[in-house]
């Protein structure tokens, strides 16, 4: 009797060789610094990224014009964080939703603000921190005009690095605490570009029209 031999698995999709690299690279990461890098330092970095404090903040310093001396450009700016925070909310919700990839298995310790935190791709702090630096870089004369008025001249040619490696740091960290895969970080970053330039052309667009009417 002749034993009849199974076909051969299908070979695996592009799809799912990318997904295993970079689950394999994620966790390779992961491993190689979680016992050098200390977990307050990565936390700080998460909480400094979370919207939970991002829009207080924001909505704190609208409803204090006298944040900064020059109150109308200043709300321009805020006004820009704030649709850039909920524009954020608007395009990353829906793609986790819609995605669904499970986050790490050894993400650990993580507090879920909405159900759809639930899902990994794409990250939701890395596309904020990035909207944020964005619309500070797209900013920087304004910026550079407050702080000298303000009378913080040692920082304004620091501001923008300090912003940026902010931005870029608490990225990083999504994938070094396990609450990430890389690519999860990459498309938040990406998203996060585009929707700073979104809001900044939009609304400084409007904003012009309704000034030469």
């Amino acid at each position: 009797m002749v034993s009849k031999s199974s076909p051969p698995a299908p070979a695996p999709s592009l799809l799912r060789r990318i997904v295993d690299i970079d689950t394999a690279i994620s966790l390779r990461l992961y491993t190689l610094t979680h016992p050098i890098l200390p977990y307050y330092f990565l936390k700080t970095l998460e909480i400094s990224g979370d919207g939970f404090l991002f829009f207080p903040l924001v909505l704190s310093l609208l409803l204090y014009p006298l944040a900064f001396s020059d109150s109308k450009n200043s709300n321009i700016f805020l006004i820009n964080l704030l649709l850039g925070g909920i524009l954020d909310l608007i395009v990353i919700g829906p793609l986790k939703h819609l995605i669904r990839r499970p986050r790490p298995v050894y993400n650990k310790n993580m507090f879920l603000s909405f159900a759809v935190d639930h899902w990994s791709f794409p990250s939701g702090h890395s596309s904020r921190v990035s909207m944020i630096a964005t619309l500070f870089y797209l900013s920087s004369d304004f910026i550079r005009d407050v702080l000298i008025q303000l009378q913080y001249d040692l920082i304004v040619d620091y501001l923008m690095l300090i912003v940026i490696g902010w931005a870029a740091t608490t990225s990083c960290s999504r994938v070094l605490l396990g609450r990430h895969f890389v690519f999860d970080v990459i498309a938040g970053v990406l998203l996060g570009i585009l929707e700073g330039l979104f809001v900044f052309q939009i609304f400084n667009y409007v904003t012009l029209t309704s000034f030469f009417k």
